[in-house]
């Protein structure tokens, strides 16, 4: 499964290019016209990285990222036309992991991108680790303890979206949304049969999906 990025730029023909430039490179990517948008597409999508335009009309990119670092550490790199020390000083602050200023080279944006979704997941082939578990999205290999773990294909949905949000608590409505689909149309209780499931796919590391008490689950590394 290729990397998926989100794209938040008030600028059609910009957009456009961006999103053509990481398709062209095997990057998915869902585009965003302002800051409420970008919001809505992070509440339902999980994301590899955020491209965020800092100027914006209504909600601006630095509160676009202050909203996401509530609840998400993936990376997020600010797409700038403002070079001055004081507004990097001011992203980096917010939680931004690098920017790049306006106009800049297609080749050195998707290089920033990747480095830093590499980086993210601390490991140089872009694999997902968290325990005994890795996850490798490109040829949808997982493995436990270096051993190779078959999954069905929505038990590896399943678990790629409970890695890209290590640590965080899901509710079976998100897992639902995001794995599933918004067309599911069968009940919350099939989040809790794919988990038991999961679980016993990945053995002894099954243990790392706790169960959080009406709320969730989420994934931890022991």
């Amino acid at each position: 499964m290729p990397d998926t990025i989100l794209i938040v730029e008030d600028e059609p023909r910009m957009g456009a290019i961006l999103q053509d430039y990481f398709t062209a490179h095997g990057v998915d990517s869902d585009l965003a016209p302002d800051g409420d948008t970008a919001l809505e597409h992070f509440a339902r999508q999980d994301y590899d990285a955020v491209l965020l335009d800092v100027m914006m009309p209504g909600l601006d990119g630095y509160g676009v990222c202050r909203a996401i670092r509530r609840e998400s550490s993936l990376p997020i790199l600010f797409l700038t036309a403002l070079g001055g020390e004081e507004q990097a000083l001011h992203g980096y602050a917010l939680g931004a992991d690098d920017y790049i200023t306006k106009p800049f080279s297609l080749a050195l944006l998707y290089a920033k991108t990747t480095a830093l979704i590499r980086r993210s997941r601390g490991t140089e082939d872009g694999a997902l680790v968290c325990g005994e578990i890795r996850l490798q999205p490109g040829p949808m290999l997982c493995t436990v303890s270096n051993t190779p773990v078959k999954l069905s294909p929505r038990e590896y949905n399943l678990l790629l979206c409970l890695l890209r949000n290590r640590g965080r608590v899901l509710s079976r409505e998100q897992l639902l949304t995001r794995v599933w689909g918004w067309d599911f149309e069968g009940e919350d209780r099939a989040v809790d049969v794919q988990i038991k499931n999961l679980r016993a796919a990945l053995g002894s590391a099954g243990k790392q999906i706790k169960t959080v008490f009406k709320a969730g689950y989420k994934l931890e590394s022991e």
